[in-house]
């Protein structure tokens, strides 16, 4: 008989334990909001020889509506389906300064929610920031590097204005 009360003590005190190492453990919930990233692909640029050709190659082959500067991908955010979000495609010349001092023949540009706090957070990681930040009516775009040299677009975007900017150059989205 003695032994039932010594049994519900121990198991009492193993349950109290094994809640306070849990609760020590754990990560409590922060008032702090988790700084997004990238949140989906921007654009993909490439050097070619002959950017108009290409233009043209993509348009009639693959159905892509290219205008002087590529084609520009329309979609909806999977977050929020009423909202439109836009990619870019486009060929430069071969010639383009606009990679370095990456050597490569490709950019990626992602986008991102809140190119501020990121670039803050990357120069704390020794990400090299190759600029400064740039505003712009259809959003705001940085360029960092990645440890193999790539150089990378960041784009904060503003997606109500792209799209205008689109339609005042009359040009047409791939959807």
């Amino acid at each position: 008989m003695k032994k039932t009360p010594l049994l519900i003590i121990a198991i009492a005190v193993s349950f109290c334990f094994g809640f306070a190492v849990n609760s020590i453990i754990t990560k409590q919930p922060s008032d702090k909001k988790i700084l997004k990233r990238v949140t989906s692909i921007g654009g993909i640029f490439f050097k070619c020889k002959e950017p108009k050709k290409m233009n043209e190659w993509y348009k009639t082959h693959l159905g892509l509506n290219t205008s002087q500067y590529g084609a520009v991908f329309e979609w909806y955010h999977g977050a929020d389906s009423t909202k439109k979000g836009f990619s870019q495609w486009s060929p430069f010349a071969e010639t383009t300064k606009y990679f370095e001092p990456s050597t490569k023949d490709f950019m990626i540009n992602y986008r991102v929610e809140n190119l501020v706090a990121l670039v803050k957070e990357l120069k704390k990681e020794g990400v090299t920031i190759a600029d400064t930040i740039e505003t712009v009516d259809y959003g705001k775009f940085v360029h960092i590097m990645d440890i193999e040299g790539n150089k990378i677009e960041l784009w904060e975007p503003n997606d109500v204005e792209y799209e205008k900017l689109g339609k005042q150059m009359n040009s047409k989205t791939t959807k």
